[in-house]
């Protein structure tokens, strides 16, 4: 009993929150509102014992992506009128995409009234173990390019942002290696000093 009501206590304050995203006038306020949905999620998703799920949501969502796009969001100077001209324009695909959404969650918080019940599972089963293991064994080869595609795209923009300063001074590595004593140091015969 007290978990369904914590479940329907997280899933209130996921809605609210998820209303905010998308009805704030502010950005970070918005940003914000997205920070406290996905820690509601983490939430559901620990009364649903899926344990590694929300740890990771919180830690890559809200950790690292949240709190980089709240640095952008701030640094940058956005000009709230334009990003509000096409929100009429959009409304009709907007609708549309949250409509099957709706018809989707539907589908599944309704597979009672259609007789398919949830898998039991045993006493000492492990929602990560089960995890790692399907998706080392069977979804290997996807978990590999997935990784080599999120390789690319780390590289990719490290390359787009790269610029050189015509005013910075660097060094060459190949020409200090190349370097010889003769070049580098001159020995001068003076004569000693009498007193």
């Amino acid at each position: 009993m007290f978990e369904t009501a914590l479940f329907y206590a997280f899933a209130a304050v996921l809605l609210v929150s998820g209303l905010a995203v998308i009805t704030a006038r502010n950005p970070v306020h918005g940003a914000l509102a997205l920070v406290l949905a996905f820690f509601t999620a983490a939430g559901i998703w620990l009364l649903l014992r899926a344990e590694f799920l929300a740890i990771a949501l919180v830690v890559v969502y809200v950790g690292a992506v949240m709190v980089l796009f709240l640095f952008v969001v701030m640094m940058l100077d956005i000009n709230l009128e334009r990003v509000r001209e096409g929100f009429w324009r959009n409304l009709p695909l907007a609708l549309v995409v949250g409509g099957i959404m709706v018809v989707e969650m539907i589908a599944v918080l309704s597979r009672n009234i259609w007789g398919q019940n949830p898998r039991q599972v045993p006493a000492g089963y492990s929602n990560t173990k089960e995890l790692g293991r399907v998706l080392y064994t069977q979804y290997a080869f996807a978990f590999e390019i997935a990784a080599v595609i999120l390789l690319v795209a780390i590289i990719a923009a490290i390359a787009l942002t790269l610029r050189r300063r015509k005013d910075s001074r660097h060094q060459d590595p190949a020409l200090q290696v190349r370097a010889r004593r003769e070049e580098r140091v001159r020995l001068v015969s003076m004569p000693a000093e009498k007193e």
